[in-house]
């Protein structure tokens, strides 16, 4: 219930208190309707790059799964996770569960968390590849090179961290060990609950997953960093659509502007990053250029595209999974018994 009221609230402040005082609905609609038919086109063909690459990160993480497979697990997880209340913690349930039922029971848990993991690495990663774009270009001003180096920071602890994990147990205890002292007095305030043991998870999560990041890691860098740049591809076709011959947004621009927004993504307050990624992203454009509409109807149909297909996609996905669910564990079942 909480989770649904924090979320209930940041729409209302963002679409319904915010946006409306920065342009008006009716033009901003207006200037959608008049999206050239060439870009609606090229929006709908960036549309499935980006469903179809959503797959990747889990085949790369899982070696064995199925395209099938990993589109009826992945569309799912999406659903769940950006359409929910609290989602991530569902949608990693809801992943691991049909897994399992594909006969993943083994390696189901740590392949959805490597998963998560390399998302969180390439959406701090994506800041600092668009401001080095920008510096390339010439257009990068010192708070953008701030931020940079600061994304740089961030990253360089967060690899680092990781390596410590990933080299032995004992780093993997280090880790856990600075987690809980940094995470577990603020949620002994915010919850007044009891503790968690991150060290206990760090180990366990090292020795799930070692083995799989040793031989895969190149394809999972690879293709986490895919969805971003196919994210990132439709508001950018959005954005060029809108602004017609006036650009004023350049390609470098908007990557920043969508890196910069994206990172928002990772405090889990709304789910997707809903309101909140969009009132950085709607900020971000406007101060690279892009009218309070534009900036706004980029925004609008870069959700509409990135994400409504994909929460429609994932129900029917559930709905199929369902419904296949139990003849999938009686093969998974006859081959571990034949086998």
């Amino acid at each position: 219930m909480l989770w649904s009221a924090v979320t209930v609230a940041v729409l209302l402040v963002v679409f319904v208190g915010v946006f409306p005082n920065v342009a008006d609905y009716s033009q901003v609609w207006s200037l959608i309707q008049q999206l050239p038919t060439a870009y609606v086109v090229a929006l709908a063909v960036a549309t499935v790059v980006n469903i179809a690459a959503y797959v990747w990160p889990l085949r790369a993480a899982l070696p064995g799964l199925g395209y099938g497979a990993a589109f009826v697990v992945g569309q799912t997880g999406f659903a769940v996770s950006n359409a929910a209340p609290a989602g991530g913690a569902v949608g990693l349930g809801v992943q691991y569960g049909m897994l399992s039922s594909y006969g993943f029971g083994a390696g189901a848990a740590s392949a959805v968390a490597i998963v998560g993991v390399f998302n969180v690495l390439a959406t701090l990663v994506m800041p600092v590849i668009g401001v080095v774009a920008l510096s390339a270009t010439g257009g990068a001003t010192r708070s953008d090179l701030l931020i940079a180096a600061l994304g740089v920071l961030a990253i360089g602890v967060a690899v680092g961290a990781f390596a410590a994990v990933l080299r032995s147990e004992s780093g993997a205890r280090t880790v856990g060990r600075w987690a809980d002292r940094l995470v577990n007095p603020l949620l002994r305030r915010l919850r007044r609950a009891r503790s968690v043991d991150l060290t206990a998870r760090f180990v366990e999560f090292r020795s799930d997953v070692v083995g799989a990041l040793q031989a895969r890691w190149v394809q999972l860098i690879l293709s986490s960093l895919l969805l971003q740049f196919t994210s990132w591809a439709i508001l950018f076709l959005a954005l060029r659509g809108l602004q017609g011959d006036a650009v004023t947004v350049t390609w470098t621009e908007a990557l920043a502007a969508f890196s910069l927004a994206r990172v928002v993504s990772i405090i889990p307050i709304t789910p997707g990053g809903l309101g909140t990624v969009d009132g950085a992203l709607v900020a971000l454009l406007t101060g690279f250029g892009a009218t309070s509409s534009q900036a706004l109807a980029a925004d609008l149909v870069w959700r509409a595209a990135a994400y409504v297909p994909q929460v429609l996609l994932g129900a029917l996905t559930f709905i199929w999974w369902r419904a296949t669910a139990r003849r999938l564990r009686q093969r998974v079942a006859e081959r571990s018994s034949n086998g």
